[in-house]
C-alpha cells in the first residue's frame, strides 16, 4: 500500500456535500482515508469572481499506482459535475494529489509532487495540519516550513455544522492576497 495526500476543493452547489460525496467515492473506489484535515473556508485565487472554496486534505491508503489513483479522480470529479470550463474557475469538485509516497513523477498529465503546492495556503494549511513535518521531495522542505513562507490568501477553518460558519472560523489572514483580496 502507498501514503497518498489528496486536496479537495468545491465552490459550486453545496461544498460540503460535494467534499463528503468526494471522499465516500473515493473509499469506495479504492483510496482508505487514513486521516482527513479540518474543512477550509478559502479565498479564490487567480480567478477572483467567484464564490470562496471549501478545501481539505487527506491522507489516503492506495493500492492504486499514481496514474490509476489520477484515473479514478478523473471519474469521481465527473460524476460529481467538475466541468473544465475555465481554468482555476469555479467547480463542483477538484481533486489534486499532493504526494505519493516519496515519489517524483512527471508526466503530461501529471506531475507529482504536485507543482504549485508550495504557494497555496489552501493546500499547506490543511496539509500542516495533518503532516505538518513531511517533507517534498524534491526541495526537502517541511510542510510547515513552505506555509511559513506563502504570502496572502485567506482562509478560515472551524466547525462548519452550525449556520452561520464564518462566526466560527478563525481567520488565518498573516498577509492580504493583492489579487483577489475583498473586504
Amino acid at each position: 500500500m502507498s501514503t497518498a495526500y489528496l486536496a479537495l476543493g468545491s465552490n459550486l452547489g453545496d461544498r460540503e456535500a460535494n467534499l463528503r460525496q468526494a471522499r465516500e467515492r473515493l473509499e469506495a473506489m479504492g483510496a482508505r482515508i487514513v486521516r482527513r484535515s479540518s474543512i477550509y473556508e478559502t479565498e479564490p485565487q487567480e480567478v477572483c469572481q467567484q464564490p470562496w472554496f471549501f478545501n481539505q486534505v487527506l491522507e489516503v491508503e492506495t493500492a492504486l499506482a499514481p496514474l490509476d489513483l489520477l484515473a479514478l479522480i478523473r471519474k469521481i470529479e465527473s460524476a460529481l459535475g467538475r466541468e473544465r470550463i475555465i481554468a482555476k474557475g469555479p467547480r463542483t469538485i477538484d481533486i489534486d494529489i499532493l504526494f505519493y509516497d516519496d515519489a517524483m513523477l512527471a508526466t503530461p498529465d501529471l506531475q507529482i509532487p504536485h507543482p504549485r503546492l508550495s504557494g497555496r495556503r489552501f493546500v499547506l494549511e490543511p496539509l500542516a495540519e495533518l503532516a505538518p513535518d513531511l517533507r517534498h521531495p524534491a526541495t526537502g522542505r517541511t510542510v510547515s516550513e513552505l506555509l511559513a513562507t506563502v504570502q496572502g490568501q485567506r482562509a478560515r477553518s472551524g466547525t462548519l455544522s452550525t449556520p452561520p460558519f464564518a462566526s466560527r472560523f478563525t481567520l488565518h489572514a498573516r498577509a492580504r492576497s493583492r489579487a483577489c483580496s475583498r473586504e
